[in-house]
């Protein structure tokens, strides 16, 4: 996940896709990078498990892997009340 969210172009995009699935166009529209960039830090994410892609006709629609992040916070919460 370091990997994922080391990169302020990826957190932006992890923004966007926090108010719902998104294409690779709509992304780029919301946080103003290339198509091609957005494609490229979408496959990291992806890589990361922080995304997940559905295929809807001729498009790919992006999402947050909400259980994947879940988890994640969950982990830091236990790694936090531990510290304690």
């Amino acid at each position: 996940m370091g990997r994922g969210l080391g990169n302020e172009n990826r957190y932006r995009i992890l923004e966007a896709l926090m108010k719902g699935p998104r294409t690779v166009g709509e992304i780029a529209e919301r946080v103003n990078i290339a198509q091609p960039a957005v494609s490229q830090h979408l496959k990291v994410l992806k890589e990361a498990d922080l995304v997940i892609d559905e295929r809807q006709g001729h498009e790919v629609s992006y999402s947050i892997n909400v259980p994947y992040m879940a988890n994640l916070l969950h982990k830091l919460a236990q790694g936090v009340e531990k510290r304690k």
